[in-house]
């Protein structure tokens, strides 16, 4: 079996930890109990790029289960656990590309290695595999019935290809789905944010300002984890709708170039790029700790940030310091790249429970009527939303009520009145 992996003797650990993972993903694995007795996806050829981790795994396996032919490779350099991989290929079969600090060639590879096995279904985390379909990998467009993405950088990117009339077939926007966004990324993100900044640094946040850039729901739960930690928290945003939420939700708000004289932490989760600017590293206080937990490694300006530096060394696992030609210092976490992944585990299996069972049922949706659709970006449909939130209601012990049949009259009616 085709395989690049760090260290097979890693796999024992990563089994363990994969079922560890497994007993709090309770839709997933009434999923994988599902597709185990209808095999779905029998025959069907699987591409995945996504972080490899115990909770990816588990998505992995369950779609074997359906009987998809399935391959995977990491989405993010920092974000693959290495015990997970050698596990994913030794005790699961399941071709696997991924090695923990890879270098951007390694990366190219291994996505092209992915791709290579001709697939009928790609399942991305920030649109590299379709990115590579529509470029350099034209010739194996036919054969995809869509793709599915799991976050919101990758859907932008995506929506920016439909726009241009350049997407070549559907794709489920994942991300998109009340079960995964509304919890995923407030709840999962908020959490191992705040994890692997503490793992990284070991410092108190309690009494200290931590400036989180940007206010979307992954900002949201980072917001509300420091404020939860005694942080002073303070937002940044351009939109003056999430603005005024975050003023109202208790933060203080001010312009990033205010922030960067206050600040202690700084964390960003925009999604853009240069949202921390060699300028805003100049105001910042002598040791302050910088930090991205959005997609990609380019919203910290690190090549301006190294332009007014005259040394950089790394000073602890995961933390690299820049001198400043001012005499000041900055930390920069993870290279830049996501922190929650880079020094911590990524989001807990409980949360990701509920956007990976979106992402097995979105691909079975894909393989049952992805040849009857349009080239555009799909959100998850409705029905597997309330599915998946039933089913994890079910899990954690809750009921919820239900419509009588003259309530239902009443909210289809218009004939009543005051």
């Amino acid at each position: 079996m085709n395989h690049h992996v760090k260290d097979m003797s890693l796999a024992g650990m990563g089994k363990k930890r994969i079922e560890w993972a497994e007993l709090d993903m309770p839709v997933l694995r009434k999923v994988k109990d599902n597709f185990t007795k209808k095999r779905p996806l029998k025959g069907v050829k699987i591409a995945a790029c996504l972080h490899v981790t115990t909770e990816t795994a588990n998505l992995m396996i369950t779609l074997k289960a359906g009987g998809a032919d399935v391959t995977l490779c990491a989405s993010n350099p920092l974000s693959t656990q290495d015990d997970v991989a050698a596990s994913l290929v030794k005790d699961f079969k399941i071709p696997t590309y991924a090695i923990k600090g890879e270098d951007n060639k390694t990366y190219y590879k291994h996505l092209n290695a992915t791709l290579d096995v001709r697939p009928n279904v790609t399942m991305d985390d920030g649109a590299d595999l379709v990115s590579l379909l529509h470029t350099e990998r034209k010739g194996l467009i036919s054969g995809v019935l869509g793709s599915t993405e799991e976050t919101t950088t990758g859907v932008i990117r995506l929506r920016s290809l439909a726009a241009s009339g350049i997407l070549q077939f559907p794709v489920i926007a994942v991300n998109d789905a009340c079960t995964k966004h509304f919890f995923d990324n407030r709840y999962g993100t908020g959490q191992s944010t705040l994890d692997g900044i503490l793992r990284a640094t070991n410092r108190l946040l309690a009494g200290s300002v931590f400036v989180v850039c940007g206010y979307g729901w992954c900002g949201k739960g980072v917001a509300m984890r420091a404020r939860g930690m005694g942080a002073n928290v303070v937002v940044t945003e351009i939109d003056p709708l999430a603005a005024l939420e975050a003023v109202m939700d208790g933060f203080r708000v001010m312009p990033i170039a205010d922030a960067a004289k206050i600040g202690d932490f700084f964390c960003t989760v925009t999604g853009n790029l240069n949202v921390i600017r060699k300028d805003h590293f100049l105001k910042m206080k002598d040791g302050a700790i910088v930090c991205n937990s959005g997609h990609f490694n380019v919203e910290l300006d690190l090549v301006g940030l190294e332009a007014a530096s005259k040394s950089r060394k790394i000073v602890r696992d995961y933390v690299e310091e820049f001198a400043l030609r001012s005499g000041k210092t900055v930390c920069v976490l993870g290279e830049g790249r996501l922190i929650n992944l880079a020094s911590a585990e990524g989001h807990p299996a409980s949360v990701m429970d509920m956007s990976f069972a979106n992402q097995a049922l979105g691909a079975d949706f894909l393989v049952k009527k992805g040849k009857g659709l349009e080239r555009k970006v799909y959100t998850v449909p409705e029905e597997i939303d309330k599915e998946i939130a039933r089913l994890k209601l079910a899990s954690l012990g809750m009921k919820i009520d239900t419509l009588t049949p003259e309530q239902k009259k009443y909210l289809a009616s218009w004939e009543h009145g005051t």
